[in-house]
């Protein structure tokens, strides 16, 4: 082999293991990516049953249900809609109705309820995640005693 081909093959090795990082990474994320969706936002767009997403709001008061053993069942709302969501397992102590939260799941085969596996309360009275708070303030809803004026 001249140094030619030497050069060229070390050239050509790295660009193919660059390449099969890369892929490797991209399929990594994509398996790993949850959407983020609010309720309101549940009702314009169709979510395939048994995609992983992250739903984010406010716990609906009065809609806290305990169930047999570590199911709770609940609902998530942004006040203009609102998500039923089944959860087993222990709640963070801070989980509370009419404070925000994020349940990560996925919708059952009916599509019509919520199974959570992950479930985040807001940990203070002026923390809620960024896209929560966001989009809920988008629509109107008033958080922390504050008006949302536009």
């Amino acid at each position: 082999m001249t140094r030619k081909q030497k050069r060229l093959a070390i050239i050509g090795g790295g660009v193919g293991f660059l390449t099969a990082a890369v892929l490797l990474v991209m399929f990594a994320f994509s398996q790993a990516v949850a959407y983020f969706y609010v309720p309101g936002d549940l009702e314009k767009t169709s979510v395939a049953p048994g995609t992983r997403i992250r739903l984010g709001g406010l716990v609906e008061v009065g809609s806290v249900k305990r169930g047999e053993g570590k199911t709770v069942t609940f609902s998530v709302t942004d006040t203009l809609a609102s998500v039923p969501v089944t959860y087993t397992g222990i709640l963070p102590d801070l989980f509370r109705e009419g404070q925000g939260v994020v349940a990560e799941g996925a919708f059952v085969a009916g599509g019509s309820v919520f199974v959570a596996d992950t479930v985040l309360a807001k940990h203070d009275e002026t923390y809620m995640p960024k896209d929560v708070a966001d989009r809920l303030q988008a629509q109107g809803v008033t958080l922390g005693g504050k008006e949302n004026i536009k």
